[in-house]
């Protein structure tokens, strides 16, 4: 997908499996205003259905985005590479700097797309732990947008029931539509007996109602993102209160 995106830094962070890969696009230069959305995808395959939901849900919102003029820049984070060091983190409570520049470059985005795949009825742990390492005030008024995958229907309420309240509590402003994605939803037929996270396989059918609800939620998303720029960041607020 010619939106998708991710960063390389100096400190070496690894880019998305996905479309996401393929290097910073940004959209017209002269539009009203520029904007970076964080793609956010906890995903622990490659291929990764997440990844390839995480696509899609960044397209639509770039896009819808760029209706309203604005130059869109799209990076991709996949946290997979990284689940040594968040597990490092939690246990001594310092953030080593190549994870540091992962969570600056979350923190730091005009609104964020999060997705994870779904196991035991919840998000994947290593989504939970990124989130577990984020100062307390990072995300607030940030604009997010939900997205995960499962191996069948029956996970599709993770998004309301385990997501949704994690990103409320660090006061984010979330869209009110989620996207959820099963295999069937991505392509005509997956690997017999595959994980939850496994990437389809197939010729790309997804249906109608997936597409209309991706859309939706990017519309959500970006009108969210246009009215909270220019973001105030934990380093610009003040202290919060207890």
């Amino acid at each position: 997908m010619s939106d998708a995106a991710a960063l390389t830094d100096s400190a070496g962070q690894r880019a998305a499996s996905s479309d996401l890969a393929r290097g910073d696009r940004a959209g017209a230069d002269d539009g009203l205003g520029r904007c970076t959305l964080a793609v956010l995808t906890a995903g622990i395959r490659q291929p990764s259905a997440t990844a390839l939901l995480a696509d899609r849900l960044a397209d639509a919102t770039a896009r819808a985005l760029r209706r309203s003029g604005m130059t869109i820049r799209l990076v991709g984070v996949e946290l997979r590479p990284y689940a040594t060091a968040l597990a490092d983190a939690m246990v001594t409570g310092q953030v080593p700097p190549e994870l540091g520049c992962v969570v600056d470059s979350v923190t730091g985005a005009d609104g964020l797309i999060a997705v994870t795949p779904t196991f035991a009825g919840s998000y994947a742990g290593l989504f939970k732990s990124f989130f577990d390492v984020l100062d307390r005030r990072a995300l607030i008024g940030m604009p997010v947008l939900l997205g995960a995958t499962g191996g069948s229907v029956r996970h599709s309420l993770v998004i309301e029931y385990a997501m949704r309240p994690l990103l409320s509590y660090f006061y984010a402003v979330i869209a009110p539509t989620g996207v959820f994605a099963a295999p069937g939803d991505l392509a005509e037929r997956t690997p017999a007996g595959g994980p939850d996270d496994a990437a389809p396989t197939g010729v790309d059918a997804a249906p109608d109602l997936l597409a209309e609800r991706i859309d939706r939620a990017a519309g959500e998303m970006a009108e969210l993102v246009l009215a909270a720029m220019p973001r105030e960041t934990a380093r610009t607020r003040g202290p919060v209160s207890a």
